[in-house]
């Protein structure tokens, strides 16, 4: 089995999946940052398939950027500007070619955390 790439937003200041949330994934080489893929977060707080799926998979370094302040201005959470989150970059390796590496973003307006899900 091909490896894969997964992530979950869940919105912990409301207690729900943090839905219609912005994401874009990046590949790393050196100094340059090249878009891989674009999407946005169901009702689940999940992206409806694997932000990279087994077929795009390689090992490297790569960048999630989380559009935390567009969402988190609709759900009315902002505060005032400028935002203290705005986008959320998570820089993270992927180096076994047959793992399903999920990272999800716990969020709120004035805090997140991440970790290597399952």
């Amino acid at each position: 089995m091909a490896g894969y790439l997964t992530t979950h937003v869940l919105d912990t200041a409301r207690g729900c999946p943090a839905e219609g949330l912005r994401i874009a994934l990046y590949a790393i080489k050196g100094h340059n940052r090249e878009l891989i893929a674009e999407t946005a977060t169901n009702s689940d707080g999940r992206t409806d398939t694997p932000i990279l799926p087994a077929e795009c998979f390689a090992t490297g370094t790569y960048e999630l950027i989380f559009a935390a302040g567009d969402y988190l201005r609709a759900s009315g959470q902002a505060g005032e500007e400028p935002l203290f989150l705005d986008e959320i970059p998570i820089r993270f390796g992927m180096s076994d070619l047959q793992a399903h590496y999920h990272v999800p973003l716990l969020l709120s307006p004035y805090s997140f955390s991440t970790y290597r899900g399952s």
